[in-house]
């Protein structure tokens, strides 16, 4: 009898210990530039991840499992955005990771998340993230160089053979300035003019007056990101250049309008999403009920505007979540084979397709020309 009970009681045990596992929570690591000077991208991001982390469980979450969220906020530092991978990695024993608000964190991260074999979405540009491949490493934003093709597209249209550009010493606006140097010769352009500022700088009419003396410029590219190119298009105001302007993708948001304020940035063209411009996507666009649906409910729960950059953490968000659901499993092997398998899913961003050899899964196609009108977004045709 005694051993009879003693069966039952691990029988009894052992199905508890099924359905336990049945119901236990998928660990979601993040590591978000929440604050510090990179808090205008992590705080939507961070906003983001948690809003759809809420929805999710809210609808059962994935194959029947909730989602656990473990979040960090790295400040935009380097340094504690590897501390705290290593955190979630070794202590928190998430299957995958979602972060690297800008490309320096990023990079601490993908080495913490390649030694553990962890899959990890950046939501960061560069092109260095996931060139050359990296077996766990995605990312959903453009990358820079796709942003300096589509803006030497919309040059090359307007007959511009000649520009001046004015880039960020920080790291996105290194790695851009870099980017456009290698494929500007493609599209038929020279450089003729070529300055660079310090994030921190208040003042970059120097720079702009050596470009506007240049002889033959035709138009003035900005690779950069942050306050920096709101300066500088104060400061292009300031000195009345009368030159088509560009930005980059890294300041495709309602905040660089206001931060630059309306007036210097009428006529600033740049690429950028659809989320940026929801209303003027055509009823057939495949994104235009994602873009329409996270705009609604984030502005509805953060009282915000919607913005580009919580777009990309929307998307990572999607692109693990749809992987997981798909593989059947919440290994980390298997969740990074399913999100090399992504075909034709509609984000925020674009409509990502990953292959073996693309960890990023956009093209082209997923920039829009915009141009700042009358202190809105408008799309260039």
């Amino acid at each position: 009898m005694k051993k009879h009970l003693t069966t039952t009681a691990l029988a009894a045990l052992a199905s508890m210990g099924l359905a336990q596992m049945a119901h236990a929570d998928i660990k979601i690591g993040a590591s978000i530039s929440a604050t510090g000077p990179a808090a205008f991208l992590g705080d939507p991001e961070a906003k983001t991840l948690e809003m759809l982390v809420e929805d999710i469980n809210a609808k059962g979450g994935v194959n029947g499992e909730k989602i656990e969220l473990v979040s960090y906020d790295d400040g935009g530092d380097p340094n504690k955005a590897r501390t705290f991978a290593t955190r979630l990695v070794e202590d928190d024993e998430v299957v995958a990771i979602i972060g690297g608000t800008t490309t320096g964190t990023t990079m601490s991260i993908l080495d913490v998340a390649e030694d553990a074999e962890i899959p990890f979405i950046s939501l960061a540009g560069a092109i260095d993230i996931i060139d050359p491949v990296k077996p766990y490493t995605f990312k959903t934003p453009h990358t820079d160089r796709m942003a300096c093709q589509k803006i030497f597209e919309d040059m090359k249209k307007r007959g511009i053979t000649k520009i001046g550009m004015i880039s960020g010493t920080d790291g996105f606006g290194a790695s851009m300035q870099a980017q456009c140097k290698k494929v500007v010769g493609d599209y038929g352009i020279e450089i003729v003019a070529d300055e660079t500022y310090d994030p921190k700088d208040a003042d970059m009419t120097a720079q702009l007056t050596k470009i506007k003396g240049t002889e033959g410029v035709q138009a003035i590219l900005n690779p950069g990101f942050g306050q920096g190119p709101s300066i500088v298009t104060r400061n292009y105001k300031q000195l009345a250049i009368d030159l088509p302007f560009y930005q980059s993708h890294g300041v495709a948001s309602d905040g660089f309008i206001e931060l630059a304020g309306a007036d210097a940035a009428e006529g600033v063209r740049l690429p950028g999403n659809a989320l940026l411009i929801p209303d003027l996507l055509a009823d057939g666009d495949v994104q235009k009920p994602v873009v329409t649906a996270y705009k609604t409910e984030f502005e509805a729960k953060t009282g915000t505007p919607v913005g580009t950059f919580g777009g990309y953490a929307h998307d990572a968000f999607l692109i693990m979540t749809d992987a997981i659901k798909r593989a059947g499993s919440a290994e980390p092997k298997a969740i990074r084979d399913a999100i090399e398998a992504t075909s034709g899913l509609a984000g925020a961003t674009g409509v990502y397709t990953m292959t073996p050899e693309n960890h990023l899964g956009l093209d082209l196609s997923a920039f829009r020309m915009l141009e700042i009108k009358g202190g809105k977004w408008t799309l260039v045709e």
